[in-house]
């Protein structure tokens, strides 16, 4: 682990995903980077966005390994690629801790402080009920879910469980556009996801409706969720352009 490196066990880890048009994520997007894109049932070409909740336990940073958070934290990504790479594109980040200055000031990333409230209820690893109450510098964020018992399986627009997999729980790469506009790029670790599909009572991420991406009432097209994963993240971003 090197000293900026962070390491992290993820507590009530969910992905929301919803499909969004191609042309307007492209317009959106950083020159070179472009939309992945998946064909639903319907016919239709479609991209695909997640926000990413989840609470960081025993998060640290290499240079101070005897100092550990538990903060909530939002990932606003959208699945691209950048020549043959792919990975993500982290449109911001809402951490609920004052630890956020660092990312935002230090390495110039879009992050922003939240403020979060969640509940959930676990029978083992089976989510029960999960209800996640939010509001950062992109908006609200607000998640009600129940699991399902059953593990990802091919979701709309894939072919198979593994193409799943590789797209919405297995990027390792990421880009971001920094708050001075420069594009940087950085990488993370995690062991292979177990995820449990979920039954959505309501899902709301004010972020992609600022962006133009996603009306206000439209469903997501999938929630997935796990009850622990340990990651590990590569800090600092490395300028790339």
């Amino acid at each position: 682990m090197r000293l900026f490196d962070v390491s992290s066990d993820l507590v009530d880890f969910a992905i929301t995903t919803f499909d969004v048009s191609p042309e307007r994520l492209a317009a959106l997007l950083p020159r070179g980077i472009e939309p992945e894109r998946v064909t639903l049932d319907d016919g239709h070409e479609r991209a695909l966005v997640s926000a990413v909740t989840f609470v960081n336990t025993r998060f640290f940073v290499g240079y101070a390994p005897f100092v550990r958070l538990r903060c909530a934290q939002t990932n606003y990504r959208a699945y691209v690629r950048r020549g043959p790479e792919r990975g993500c594109h982290f449109f911001a980040t809402h951490l609920d801790h004052p630890f956020v200055v660092m990312p935002r000031y230090g390495w110039k990333m879009p992050w922003s402080r939240s403020h979060v409230t969640l509940e959930t209820r676990w029978s083992g690893e089976r989510l029960e009920r999960l209800e996640w109450n939010g509001v950062g510098g992109e908006g609200v964020e607000r998640l009600v879910a129940r699991g399902r018992s059953e593990p990802t399986g091919t979701r709309w627009g894939f072919e198979d469980e593994a193409s799943t997999a590789q797209m919405l729980t297995a990027p390792l790469l990421g880009w971001l556009r920094r708050r001075d506009d420069r594009i940087a790029t950085y990488s993370v670790w995690h062991a292979p996801l177990a995820l449990e599909r979920c039954d959505v009572d309501e899902a709301r991420f004010e972020c992609w409706e600022r962006l133009g991406l996603v009306e206000k009432d439209q469903p997501p097209h999938s929630v997935l969720a796990q009850r622990l994963t340990k990651y590990l993240v590569q800090l600092p971003p490395r300028v790339v352009d």
